[in-house]
């Protein structure tokens, strides 16, 4: 996999850009092999991806003043408004699209629930 830069809380100013390991195009593929080699590439994508997420969540814990604020149904919903909004143009299904989001968002904040308790608990 390429990175062009590290994943790490050492490298402040640089962006941090998750590169997808070279595949074949969806439409292009010929064979299962083919397919599942995409698959597997997007998703050790994705597994960076979530772990960059899963920070902000920790910054999000040492951040909130009160635990009472980690859950915010609002911010929840406007989460969920944006992630759909997205998906359509991108040609993501909103039935894939909503109920991995709402999961996701439900982990996150289980999470940040720890994370607070950890650190201020």
């Amino acid at each position: 996999m390429c990175w062009s830069a590290p994943l790490s809380v050492d490298v402040k100013d640089a962006p941090t850009v998750v590169a997808v390991d070279a595949r074949v195009a969806p439409e292009a593929c010929l064979s299962m092999a083919e397919v599942r080699h995409g698959v597997d590439a997007l998703d050790r994508a994705l597994v960076a991806l979530l772990a960059e997420r899963q920070r902000y969540m920790d910054a999000a814990a040492r951040i909130k003043p009160d635990r009472s604020v980690v859950h915010d149904d609002a911010r929840i919903e406007d989460v969920v408004r944006k992630v759909l909004a997205a998906a359509a143009p991108a040609g993501l299904s909103p039935a894939i699209a909503e109920p991995v989001w709402r999961t996701l968002i439900d982990r996150c904040i289980a999470h940040e629930f720890e994370a607070w308790d950890r650190t201020r608990g």
